[in-house]
């Protein structure tokens, strides 16, 4: 009996050690909360007094604008530039963009420049509310003040527009600030973009677009249950929510690493949607049509050095078996392709240069996830009108052509012709992508 007694008084202190710790950081996290809830702003001050901004200052401010790609967000479908007003799908509801003109009630037009720096930099309103990381603050904090003030100069230029702010359409308990602040409290801390002096200046150049204005990780990395990804680095592929796009990793060979691609291929890709490996579709083609194909060249070197530097990691593990799908399934899949495909891509899926893309030792045909293979055969693939490729050819969609058997046993060949060694797709899988059930992500 006296022997168990200092085993019990060992436990005790052990638990009583564990609950202190878990007693102490649950302080320090509603302390954290708290701090993030407290802003001291006065919301009723009066609007900002400012001197017209440099033709110079605006015109910078104009093209950081592209870089950022602001204007695809902030501006409805059919509304003014930058008046705001799209409505933003999360698995959580929808984020409603806010009016950027110069409007002194609906938009910015009584902010000052420390007002706009606040949001860009702490995600924060003029009066200290929290803002929704759909609003990308958690790269664009990484922006530095001098290029804050260009993007404020230029807002300022646009024409007014008093189109209120649409209240966003979020649920419970999201919808509020205290969770709002637990979710920065966990995943989100101010900070500034440090040059890597072991790297050219070009390269930082690269690294300072990609990571902060340009916002690739905000597609470009997967997301936890909260929405959150690991850090403002991760490039590491991820399943855009709501949308069944896979942006894929940009550290991968087998997705869309571009290590080994020549300098000129890789910016060819951002400047005209088009290169002799491929062409992009889907949102990518999106930021290349409002975005990169109008960057400068030395710009576009500089994106182009960074991603040819990331450190390359290996291919996932597969999430299925590479199984044969079964000879007959395959000779239907031929058979498909034949009728459906193989004028345009070739019978050996060599595609046409320029024209049609190949389909043999194409990465988006073996990926994993395939949800880009599967969402271009529904839904067609357009790649973006740009200088360098003005009249692009695009993919018809064969959503109400094929049923999902077929496309199953179709995209099935496709992945074990000419080489390839992807796993086959079943039915049930091109039903998930096709009615949106693939849970979005997170």
């Amino acid at each position: 009996m006296s022997a168990a007694r200092p085993s019990r008084s060992r436990l005790r202190r052990a638990l009583l050690g564990v609950a202190t710790v878990v007693l102490v950081a649950g302080a320090a996290f509603g302390a954290r909360v708290l701090w993030e809830l407290h802003d001291g702003r006065d919301a009723a001050r009066p609007a900002a007094q400012l001197p017209a901004p440099s033709a110079e200052l605006v015109a910078q401010g104009a093209y950081l604008a592209r870089a950022g790609n602001c204007m695809a967000c902030h501006t409805a479908r059919g509304g003014a530039p930058g008046a705001g007003g799209l409505g933003i799908p999360t698995p959580f509801g929808t984020v409603y963009t806010t009016n950027l003109t110069p409007d002194v009630q609906a938009g910015i037009g009584a902010w000052s420049a420390d007002d706009f720096w606040l949001a860009m930099h702490e995600g924060r309103s003029r009066d200290g509310r929290l803002l929704y990381p759909a609003f990308p603050y958690p790269n664009l904090t990484h922006v530095s003040r001098a290029d804050s003030d260009a993007l404020f100069a230029y807002l300022r230029s646009l024409p007014p527009v008093a189109q209120p702010a649409r209240p966003h359409e979020l649920r419970f308990p999201v919808n509020t600030q205290l969770a709002l602040a637990a979710w920065r409290t966990l995943y989100f801390r101010p900070a500034s973009f440090e040059p890597d002096t072991r790297q050219s200046a070009e390269w930082n150049r690269g690294a300072y677009l990609v990571q902060g204005l340009g916002h690739c990780n905000a597609c470009h990395a997967a997301r936890n249950v909260l929405g959150a990804t690991r850090n403002t680095l991760d490039l590491g592929g991820g399943l855009i929510p709501m949308q069944n796009w896979y942006a894929p990793a940009l550290n991968s060979p087998q997705q869309a690493g571009v290590a080994e691609w020549p300098q000129a291929d890789v910016v060819a890709l951002l400047q005209h949607g088009v290169a002799p490996q491929g062409s992009v579709v889907g949102p990518m083609a999106e930021v290349v049509l409002n975005s990169t194909q109008h960057l400068r060249t030395d710009d576009l070197n500089a994106m182009a050095t960074y991603l040819r530097g990331l450190p390359q990691q290996p291919a996932p593990a597969p999430r299925r078996e590479t199984a044969a799908a079964g000879a007959d399934r395959l000779a239907r899949g031929q058979t498909l392709y034949a009728n459906h495909c193989a004028s345009c891509h070739g019978e050996q899926g060599q595609g046409v240069p320029g024209i049609y893309p190949r389909l043999a030792g194409n990465r988006t045909v073996t990926m994993e996830p395939p949800a880009n293979l599967v969402r271009v055969v529904l839904a067609g693939g357009f790649p973006p009108a740009t200088a360098g490729n003005p009249r692009p050819y695009g993919m018809p969609p064969f959503a109400t052509v094929l049923n999902d058997d077929e496309v199953a046993t179709l995209l099935s060949y496709l992945r074990s012709a000419w080489g390839h060694q992807a796993g086959p797709l079943s039915t049930f899988e091109i039903n998930r992508y096709r009615t949106g059930s693939t849970g979005g992500g997170y």
